[in-house]
C-alpha cells in the first residue's frame, strides 16, 4: 500500500483551533468502549443522547454506560435526510423541557451527518446554547459534518437554510463504527474525502487514487489515515474562516449542484455524499469551460469518483432550468448573483465567483446528458 499510513491501534488526536473555542477530534478503533473520552467533556448531571433508530441499536448501550451516574435522556429519531427538519428538532426540544434540562445539561450526537447537525442546532438553540458532543458514526460525518460548528435542518424549499454556526466540545471518531456502515453509505463519504484532495490537497489527491481499492476494502488503516488528513485538511480551514467570509467556501466545492439533486428529487431519495459526487463532476465540467482543467484533470476526477462507486452524472428527471431554480437558494449567493466554488486545478479550489449562466447552463444542459 502506497502513502503516508501508521498504526491504526493508535489514537490520534487532533485539534480545531479556535481560541478560547477549541477541541478536540479524537480518530482511533473502539473509541467508544473508551467512556473517559466522553465523560472528560461532559461536567453536567444532566445528559441527553440523540441517535436515530439504525444507530441505537448497534452503539446507544456503549455511549449510555458513560454516563450511568447521570440523569440521561435519549431521544432515538427516524432514521434519514427527510428527518432533519424543524420537527424533528421540536421532539428534541420537547423532552429537553419535559424533563427540566437546564442551559448546563449536554446533547450528545450519536449518528451520521442527519444526527449531527440536527443536535448541534437543537444544542445552540436550547435556552439560547448548551454544548455538545459529536459522536459520528458514518464515514461522511467523521470527514465533514460533525467537524467545523455548521449545524442546520433542512426546509422544503432548501438544504441547510436554517441553522447556525455552533462548535461542539469535541468529536469522537470511533473507527470500528465503520464495520457495520453499509457500501453505499462508505461510498457516500469518499465524496468529501476526495474534495479534500481537490480543494486544497493534490498529494491526497494522489494517494486516494492510488489507495482507493484499500479504502473500498475498508482497509482499517487506509481508512483511518483518510479519516485523519480529511479531519486535518478541515481543521486548518475553519481555524482560518471560521463563519464562511473566506476560505471554507472552497469546502462547498460541488454542493451548489449538488443540493439542488438533494431538493430537486427530494430529501432522501439519494445520499448526500452521491449528490456532491455528481455535483463535483459538473463543477469540474463547468471549470474546463472556464479554461481551468484539461480534458485530462477532468477525467481524473470522474474516474476516481466512479472508482468510488458513486454517481458521476445527474438524474434525467432533473433538466437545466430545474437546476437553476433550486441552485438560485443557496446561501453563497448575493443579491440574487448566483456564485460557485470552482477549480482552478487539482488541488485549488477557487473562491466564491459570479458565473455567467450561458457558462453554467451549457455544463447543466451537456455534461452526462448524452
Amino acid at each position: 500500500m502506497s502513502g503516508r499510513i501508521q498504526d491504526s491501534t493508535d489514537m490520534r488526536t487532533l485539534t480545531v483551533q479556535l481560541g478560547e473555542r477549541s477541541y478536540p477530534i479524537y480518530i482511533g478503533q473502539h473509541l467508544l468502549d473508551q467512556p473517559e473520552l466522553l465523560t472528560r467533556h461532559v461536567d453536567s448531571r444532566q445528559v441527553m443522547i440523540v441517535t436515530n433508530e439504525t444507530v441505537a441499536p448497534l452503539y446507544l448501550d456503549k455511549a449510555k454506560r458513560a454516563f450511568a451516574d447521570r440523569q440521561l435522556a435519549t431521544v432515538i429519531l427516524p432514521d434519514g435526510e427527510s428527518y432533519k427538519t424543524i420537527d424533528s428538532a421540536m421532539t428534541v426540544f420537547d423532552e429537553l423541557l419535559r424533563l427540566r434540562f437546564s442551559r448546563s445539561a449536554h446533547l450528545v450526537a450519536l449518528g451520521g451527518g442527519v444526527m449531527g447537525d440536527l443536535t448541534g442546532f437543537a444544542a445552540a438553540s436550547y435556552q439560547r446554547g448548551v454544548p455538545f458532543i459529536q459522536i459520528p458514526t458514518t464515514l461522511l460525518s467523521q470527514v465533514d459534518s460533525s467537524v467545523g460548528g455548521k449545524t442546520a435542518v433542512n426546509h422544503p424549499r432548501g438544504k441547510n437554510m436554517i441553522g447556525a454556526f455552533y462548535q461542539p466540545k469535541c468529536v469522537i471518531a470511533d473507527m470500528s463504527t465503520l464495520e457495520t456502515l453499509p457500501d453505499r453509505e462508505l461510498a457516500a463519504g469518499l465524496a468529501e474525502v476526495i474534495k479534500y484532495g481537490l480543494i486544497r490537497d493534490p498529494a491526497f489527491f494522489d494517494w486516494l487514487e492510488a489507495d482507493m481499492d484499500a479504502l473500498l476494502a475498508r482497509n482499517a488503516e487506509a481508512l483511518t489515515y483518510a479519516v485523519e488528513q480529511s479531519c486535518r485538511n478541515k481543521a486548518e480551514v475553519v481555524a482560518a474562516d471560521e463563519r464562511e467570509s473566506g476560505e471554507r467556501a472552497t469546502l462547498n466545492l460541488g454542493h451548489t449542484f449538488g443540493h439542488a439533486v438533494e431538493t430537486g428529487l427530494g430529501y432522501g431519495e439519494v445520499l448526500h455524499g452521491e449528490a456532491i459526487a455528481i455535483g463535483t463532476c459538473q463543477a469540474a465540467d463547468l471549470s474546463r469551460r472556464l479554461g481551468w482543467l484539461t480534458d485530462h484533470d477532468v477525467d481524473r476526477i470522474v474516474s476516481l469518483l466512479q472508482r468510488s462507486r458513486l454517481p458521476v452524472t445527474p438524474p434525467p428527471s432533473l433538466d437545466a432550468d430545474a437546476f437553476l431554480e433550486h441552485m438560485a437558494v443557496d446561501k453563497k449567493n448575493v443579491e440574487g448573483q448566483l456564485r460557485l466554488i470552482l477549480l482552478e486545478k487539482i488541488g485549488r479550489a477557487t473562491l466564491p465567483i459570479p458565473v455567467e449562466i450561458s457558462n453554467l447552463r451549457q455544463t447543466l444542459e451537456t455534461y452526462g446528458r448524452h
